[in-house]
């Protein structure tokens, strides 16, 4: 047999930066400015979506925005600080809105007559129900529970669930580019043939800036070329879908913003408290909890660092409880998880550093409050945003792939629980969107609206979906023999923090913090 050229490597490749090293300032400031940049798409798109089904304003959507980037900050500083540490952006979530949707759709809120109270009561009940549901997510990390199942985890269980993270967003790819071909087209080959057929070409000094700058080369280029065509008249009699996603004036946002706003607890008033309402939030927190575990895991290896073992893990679970209670609190109309492109951009830019976060956090307090600027940039036509999620997805979702190179291949069995946990990872989501789109409810229709909102939530995420099936199969079938083939010799060493002393080094809390709490 011939000799193989390939092993497995703990660490990738061609990665520039690593967690604790850090470019020099000038690339720092724009690496930041980049990440900012790249979250205002899901930040921008989640109010977008549910605060006219809330009866909102205008007026009323920015403000929710600009709350929302404003609590992202706190929540990522919060999260590279005393989390898990690792470069990631914490940012709104998609798997609260199926919830959000049923509070929402509440009869005694569906019955106030005026249409701002009622925005302003739904939000203080989305609130009430976001600051109980957080609960389950600071028990679960800071008891160390969380850690505790991960135990259950294996480099063949985790690959399809980090994979499902970034597949299992596909439809926030192609199909909303396709919204706007004319500008999402030429951005995702822009963006691919900067980033990776231009990146060796340094016109300014030693800096790589197509390989390190893509994002904001792209998106100025394009997003100019999108103004152009808007006020050239491109789109002055298509269809409304079509000039929602297309022009760069239909957002209304920069003169609805305020000049400065600065975001506060219980701006919306009182929040109000109802058992239904928190139940169906928590399954948002059970569901962004699992699709946060698979980011964080390839998070861990975009920046070279040790995967989480188990402490540090639930410690960054138990931060992000902090953080949906801050968005409770505040009233962002969701809840928070790691953002998946964000932690794609790293190995776009093959740039880890924790530092290049903490950066970012500090611009998205700023253009929070100051709302003009804040909406000029939040005003860029999603399907630009479209483009790069193909590639930063897909890129997440590879990352997934390479743990199996940890695990035997060869073998039947992981071959069954790797492709039927990314086929139904995949394939029971879709029926569930497809139903809920087609008949305006999800499968589970029964008349108890909690029980149907938790279940519905629960089985639209692909990570979730994808997690049950593959932990479920990995520790029920042959499990004493099939140790090797699952990757546990490679696996084992980082359940602990003392399992690798590698994980002092990237883990340990600022401040000498880790004196007053020990790893456990």
């Amino acid at each position: 047999m011939a000799e193989i050229s390939h092993p497995p490597m703990e660490q990738l490749q061609d990665l520039e930066y690593c967690i604790d090293s850090n470019p020099p300032w000038p690339e720092t400031i724009f690496l930041s400015f980049q990440n900012y940049i790249l979250m205002l798409g899901t930040t921008v798109i989640i109010p977008s979506v549910l605060v006219p089904m809330m009866g909102g304003s205008t007026e009323d959507k920015i403000r929710v925005i600009q709350t929302s980037l404003f609590v992202s900050g706190i929540n990522t500083l919060l999260q590279a600080l005393f989390g898990t540490r690792l470069p990631t952006v914490v940012s709104g979530s998609f798997a609260y809105v199926i919830p959000i949707i049923y509070i929402i759709g509440d009869s005694s809120l569906q019955r106030i007559p005026d249409p701002h109270e009622r925005f302003i009561q739904t939000m203080r009940a989305i609130q009430g129900a976001t600051i109980v549901a957080s609960s389950l997510q600071i028990i679960l990390g800071y008891s160390q529970i969380w850690g505790l199942f991960s135990r259950f985890f294996s480099p063949l269980g985790m690959a399809p669930v980090i994979c499902l993270v970034g597949l299992g967003l596909f439809e926030r790819g192609f199909p909303l580019l396709g919204n706007c071909v004319e500008i999402g087209i030429p951005m995702l080959l822009l963006t691919v043939g900067l980033s990776q057929y231009m990146k060796h070409i340094r016109p300014l000094r030693n800096v790589p800036i197509f390989e390190r700058f893509p994002v904001l080369i792209c998106i100025t280029i394009i997003w100019v070329y999108s103004h152009v065509l808007t006020a050239g008249g491109a789109y002055r009699h298509r269809p409304v879908r079509t000039q929602n996603s297309c022009r760069t004036d239909r957002a209304n946002l920069i003169s609805s913003a305020p000049w400065f706003k600065f975001p506060y607890p219980l701006q919306w008033g009182a929040p109000t408290f109802d058992a239904g309402h928190t139940v169906a939030m928590m399954a948002g927190v059970l569901v962004s909890l699992i699709e946060s575990t698979g980011a964080y895991k390839a998070a861990s290896r975009l920046a070279i660092a040790t995967p989480p073992p188990a402490y540090v893990l639930s410690r960054g679970i138990g931060w992000q409880g902090i953080g949906t209670l801050l968005d409770g609190l505040f009233g962002t109309g969701t809840g928070s998880t790691v953002s998946v492109e964000n932690v794609g951009l790293l190995g776009l830019t093959r740039v880890g550093s924790r530092r290049v976060v903490e950066i970012s956090a500090g611009f998205m307090l700023f253009f929070s409050t100051l709302g003009k600027f804040g909406a000029l940039f939040a005003s860029i036509p999603f399907p630009i945003f479209a483009a790069l999620y193909c590639v930063l997805f897909g890129l997440v979702a590879s990352v997934g792939l390479s743990f199996l190179q940890f695990t035997n291949m060869n073998s039947m069995r992981n071959l069954l629980i790797t492709g039927l946990s990314l086929f139904l990872g995949i394939s029971v989501p879709q029926f569930f969107n497809d139903f809920l789109t087609s008949s305006g409810h999800g499968p589970v229709h029964t008349h108890a609206g909690w029980f149907n909102a938790f279940l519905n939530t629960i089985f639209s995420s692909p990570p979730t979906v994808g997690l049950l099936v593959a932990v479920v199969l990995d520790n029920t079938l042959d499990v004493e023999k099939s140790k090797k083939d699952r990757g546990m010799p490679w696996w084992v060493k980082f359940r602990t923090f003392r399992g690798d002393n590698r994980n002092e080094e990237f883990y340990t809390l600022p401040f000498n913090l880790n004196r007053f709490f020990p790893p456990t």
